[in-house]
């Protein structure tokens, strides 16, 4: 399926003409692709964008999906993928993708604009478990805070699924964040 205001190289324009509107000033980059310059970035256009990417094998997750949906002003600098079948579909090397060879449940997928993406709450855990590394800690602790405070995602949710999996590594310090989230909102209301 083509989305009709996102233009990955070669489906309707070779990467030169692509390239050469941009220059004009009729295109802008978006994720992998391009959009028209008035347009206006929205979910289903960026996830549109990662659609060279993913195929109908693989998931966007984690960082990237956290861009989709707003949380992150800029995509990353490598898109963060996973299996979207049950069996294993192999080594994926593309160096635009970081490849996590694992399940995800049903009820953790949305299609957005044909591409398959880790739901808000799937999305929101899997960032959060990112927060006890010290190199991700700020950024993942941003992304948490703008899934919740954007109406995504509820906290209170997050600690539910948190809970009945504490044992994932990073799970602990994801709680804590969680939680911290769940007394804001208590002593706003």
């Amino acid at each position: 399926m083509h989305w009709p205001l996102v233009y990955l190289p070669d489906e309707r324009l070779s990467t030169a003409e692509l390239s050469a509107a941009r220059l004009d000033g009729d295109l802008v980059e978006i994720g992998d692709g391009y959009m028209p310059a008035d347009a206006v970035e929205s979910t289903a256009m960026r996830a549109a964008s990662l659609r060279s990417i993913c195929g109908g094998r693989l998931i966007v997750c984690s960082w990237s999906a956290a861009w989709v949906y707003g949380a992150l002003s800029d995509p990353p600098s490598r898109h963060t993928v996973m299996r979207g079948a049950a069996h294993r579909v192999g080594n994926l090397i593309d160096r635009r993708a970081i490849f996590h060879d694992v399940g995800v449940e049903d009820d953790d997928v949305k299609d957005v604009a044909g591409v398959l993406i880790t739901s808000p709450l799937r999305t929101l855990i899997d960032v959060a478990r990112r927060i006890r590394e010290p190199q991700h800690r700020e950024s993942a602790k941003f992304v948490v805070g703008a899934l919740i405070e954007s109406g995504l995602v509820d906290p209170r949710d997050g600690l539910a699924r948190i809970d009945a999996h504490i044992r994932l590594t990073g799970s602990k310090d994801a709680r804590r964040e969680l939680v911290h989230h769940v007394e804001k909102r208590l002593s706003t209301a």
